[in-house]
């Protein structure tokens, strides 16, 4: 791997932008509309999941009657609105996506939101910062299974060792190590335990792309 990764694949909600909380509060919104208590502990158990997954858990564990796909919609719903009021960029993240857009560096969007949040995100970007986009529901097995990040790189191209993922949750992180990625995990709504193949940041505020990759090439440096 050079010192210029061959490409960059972002993580979207907690990673590029800070929408967790939007979802949190579309569950919460979602299940006392029905009747029924959620809890940020059970949120917390759905960061980085397929939207399906996280439908069904919603589902089991609360008075909510609508199917998975309903579920998912209504969730959806409620994020993109808050996304039209806000985008709410990661600290960082914004600077290290034009630095590599600047440097000719591709980036691949490999999110488990489904393509209407993406496109809402999207939208507000100037064209062209994302060469290949890979959504939850355009793949068949989501995190953590390497799928999206075997697609991303396929998209682009690219060698999956030569590239460099970056992730906000342990299942993010798992799929992207699963398909040889490095790995730069930085934690936000949930701890990521250490797993091999990624090392960890507290921030993506004033990393530069060469940090990312000498960070990338020492997944069992501390960070």
């Amino acid at each position: 791997m050079s010192i210029i990764p061959a490409a960059v694949l972002w993580d979207m909600d907690g990673t590029l932008v800070d929408t967790e909380p939007y979802w949190i509060r579309a569950e919460h919104e979602l299940v006392e509309r029905f009747g029924g208590r959620w809890s940020d502990e059970l949120a917390h158990e759905l960061v980085g999941n397929p939207l399906l997954v996280s439908a069904d858990f919603i589902i089991e564990r609360s008075p909510v009657t609508l199917t998975p796909h309903e579920v998912v919609d209504e969730l959806m719903s409620s994020v993109i609105a808050q996304v039209h009021d806000h985008v709410p960029w990661r600290p960082g993240a914004q600077e290290l996506l034009a630095e590599a857009v600047a440097a000719g560096v591709p980036n691949a969007l490999v999110t488990m939101s489904w393509r209407p949040l993406v496109s809402a995100v999207l939208d507000t970007l100037e064209p062209g910062c994302f060469a290949a986009v890979v959504t939850g529901d355009e793949v068949t097995h989501g995190k953590p299974h390497p799928e999206p990040y075997e697609r991303a790189a396929a998209l682009l191209g690219v060698d999956p060792a030569d590239a460099v993922a970056v992730e906000d949750s342990p299942t993010g992180v798992r799929s992207a190590t699963a398909a040889g990625v490095p790995t730069i995990a930085v934690p936000h709504v949930v701890p990521v335990p250490p797993i091999d193949g990624s090392v960890q940041l507290e921030t993506l505020e004033g990393v530069s792309l060469a940090d990312l990759v000498t960070r990338a090439r020492s997944p069992f440096a501390s960070a």
